[in-house]
C-alpha cells in the first residue's frame, strides 16, 4: 500500500488508517493527481467519519448520515484534529466533492438540496460501496472490488477526459512528455523549455515545472533537496526551476501572461530564500512578445535576464558586470 501522507506528524495508527483510506478511495477510481497531501488526509478522514470508522473496516457503517459539522467533532475526536466547527462548508466543497461526484458518498438529508447551508445535508456512504469497504484487507476484497468497478467509468477517467481535451503536449530536455493545460500562460511556459533552454541553459534539466492546473505537475525533489532548494510547499515556487550541472547553474524563470516578473522584491525575496543554495542562481523573466515586455519592464530587477520568444536568439541583460550568469 502506498503512503499519500508522508509529512504527517500524526501517530501510526492514525496515519495508517488514513493511508488506508486512501488506498480504497484510489482504488475505486478518485483521482489524487491534483491533491496536496493536506487535502488528501483531510478527504480521506471525512470519509472515515461518514464510515464511522477509527480502526477496522468492519466497523463501516452506512447508516450514519453525519452532517458537516459532525463529521468535524468525529475528526476532531479521533484524528488528533482541532478543526474549526466554522469550516463545516469545507466538507462539501472540497473534503468530500471527489467521493461525492463519484458516488460513492451520498447525501441522505430530507431535503437533499444544494444549498449549502441546508440544514438537512446529511452523508452516508452508497450501500454498494458500504458493501466493499467492509471487505478491506480481507480475502475477499480483490474479488469484491472487481465486481464493485465493472462497466463503471471511474472519475478520474471522466475528469481526465474533459481535461485531455485541451492539452498541450511538451518534452523536457531528456525526453520526458508532459501535457499542460490550454492557456498562453502555459504556451509560454513549453517555448521556455523548448526555446530558451537549448540556446542559453547550457544541457540544463528541468526541476521543476508548475502547470496552472496542476502546480506539481513536475517537481525533482531529491535534486532540488541536494541543490539546497527551498521548501517546495512554499508558494513562492517560480514557473520553472532548471538546473546546469555543467556551470553548476539555476535557472529560475517566470513566464509573465498576466502578471509575476523578476521584481526587485521578488528576486530580493527569492535571494534570501536561496541563501543555503549550492547552487549560483540566475533570475529569467520570459515574454511572448515584446510588446508584452514593454508593459512590464519598469517591474524587472537589476542583475536578471529577460528572454522573449518572438526573438528566441537574444536576450535583454539588465546590467550587471557581464552577461548570462549568476551574480
Amino acid at each position: 500500500m502506498k503512503s499519500h501522507i508522508t509529512k504527517s506528524i500524526k501517530s501510526p495508527p492514525i496515519r495508517k488508517i488514513i493511508d488506508e483510506a486512501l488506498d480504497i478511495l484510489e482504488s475505486v477510481g478518485i483521482p489524487f493527481a491534483e491533491k496536496t497531501e493536506r487535502s488528501l488526509e483531510r478527504m480521506a478522514m471525512s470519509f472515515l467519519a461518514v464510515a464511522n470508522v477509527t480502526t477496522d473496516w468492519k466497523q463501516a457503517r452506512n447508516t450514519t448520515n453525519l452532517r458537516s459539522r459532525g463529521i468535524i467533532k468525529f475528526i476532531n475526536e479521533h484524528f488528533e484534529e482541532n478543526i474549526s466547527s466554522g469550516s463545516y462548508d469545507d466538507i462539501r466543497r472540497k473534503d468530500l466533492e471527489l467521493p461525492l461526484l463519484a458516488g460513492v458518498i451520498i447525501n441522505t438529508g430530507v431535503g437533499k438540496g444544494s444549498a449549502a447551508n441546508d440544514p438537512t445535508r446529511s452523508y452516508a456512504l452508497h450501500p454498494a460501496f458500504h458493501q466493499l469497504v467492509v471487505t478491506y484487507k480481507t480475502k475477499q476484497w480483490k474479488n469484491k472490488l472487481a465486481a464493485f468497478c465493472k462497466g463503471k467509468i471511474k472519475l478520474g477517467d471522466i475528469l481526465g477526459h474533459k481535461r485531455n481535451i485541451t492539452k498541450i503536449p511538451i518534452v523536457l530536455p531528456g525526453g520526458r512528455q508532459l501535457e499542460l493545460s490550454q492557456g498562453r500562460h502555459n504556451v509560454l511556459q513549453k517555448t521556455v523549455v523548448q526555446e530558451f533552454l537549448p540556446r542559453f541553459g547550457n544541457a540544463c534539466e528541468v526541476l521543476y515545472i508548475g502547470d496552472t492546473a496542476n502546480k506539481s505537475l513536475h517537481i525533482e525533489e531529491e535534486k532540488l533537496r541536494e541543490l539546497k532548494f527551498f521548501d517546495l510547499s512554499h508558494d513562492k515556487l517560480p514557473d520553472i526551476v532548471a538546473y546546469s550541472q555543467t556551470n553548476n547553474w539555476l535557472f529560475l524563470i517566470e513566464t509573465v501572461h498576466s502578471s509575476g516578473t523578476m521584481s526587485k522584491t521578488r528576486v530580493e525575496r527569492l535571494k534570501q530564500m536561496l541563501k543555503e543554495c549550492k547552487a549560483d542562481v540566475i533570475f529569467v523573466t520570459a515574454f511572448s512578445t515584446r510588446t508584452d515586455f514593454k508593459k512590464w519592464v519598469l517591474d524587472i530587477a537589476w542583475e536578471t535576464e529577460v528572454w522573449i520568444a518572438d526573438n528566441p536568439d537574444h536576450l535583454i541583460h539588465f546590467n550587471g558586470y557581464k552577461f548570462l550568469g549568476p551574480y
